[in-house]
């Protein structure tokens, strides 16, 4: 009897963790797909662009500077090299371009700020890649925010900003953490994957773009060591933020 009772909780660990698994495959394969079935966005005369996220939207922005396409108010990420290549694109149509990423925000950070940094610029299409410090801080200090608890924000952030702003444009990027490179480490998943989910799910309800960053990078290191693509895990290097902005500029018509 104890054999077999030992037995079965044996198998039912092994199955759990299967289906956990399984649940990772299964999502990284949806936000794979997304890659090639994203919705796509259109540049219209005149467009408002705005990026608001954590320190990988941020990167070293100046803050003081709220001028628009401008080098420093950009930052030295993805957000600078997708602007300057939509910025070149389209010449004709005089887009306009901010950044107002902050280094170490999580989506409660967004939303005390939301109507000055975002709503006031009234933008038309609207970039929010966040949630990497939502699990981050959650697994390392008292700060919890669980999948379930950054969902539901999310989804208010969202509702909120339709509101004052029908007709905005939304792309979600999904926040990714690249393994084995410093902070990233096995552990960080498949818990991560749940504020992964979360975005793929709000993107879904809300029929917005969706630039599957994890995937993005899962390929990429293919070609390269994730030390290649990120100094930490998480925060890019050069080519990282070369390979975010073109997963960006893909959604772009």
């Amino acid at each position: 009897m104890k054999t077999n009772r030992r037995s079965f909780i044996t198998k039912t660990i092994i199955g759990a963790s299967l289906l956990t698994n399984a649940n990772l495959l299964t999502a990284q394969a949806e936000t794979l797909a997304g890659l090639k079935k994203s919705k796509k966005i259109n540049i219209t005369p005149n467009d408002v662009i705005l990026f608001q996220g954590d320190s990988i939207t941020d990167n070293g922005r100046d803050r003081n500077n709220k001028n628009v396409n401008d080098n420093g108010a950009l930052g030295y990420g993805y957000a600078n090299l997708a602007a300057a290549s939509l910025l070149e694109k389209f010449a004709s149509k005089n887009i306009k371009i901010y950044n107002r990423g902050i280094s170490g925000n999580r989506i409660p950070d967004l939303q005390n700020r939301w109507q000055e940094d975002t709503i006031d610029l009234k933008p038309t299409i609207l970039s929010i890649l966040i949630g990497v410090n939502d699990f981050w801080r959650t697994k390392d200090s008292n700060a919890i925010n669980t999948p379930e608890q950054f969902k539901k924000q999310y989804q208010t952030l969202i509702q909120q900003t339709l509101e004052k702003l029908p007709n905005v444009k939304l792309i979600i990027g999904e926040p990714f953490g690249v393994k084995n490179v410093n902070h990233v480490k096995d552990d960080w998943f498949p818990e991560f994957a749940g504020y992964q989910a979360a975005c793929v799910d709000i993107s879904k309800e809300f029929d917005t773009a969706l630039i599957p960053y994890q995937s993005i990078f899962d390929q990429a290191e293919r070609d390269a060591p994730g030390s290649y693509w990120t100094t930490d895990g998480v925060h890019t290097t050069m080519a990282g933020a070369s390979l975010m902005a073109k997963g960006w500029l893909d959604i772009i018509k």
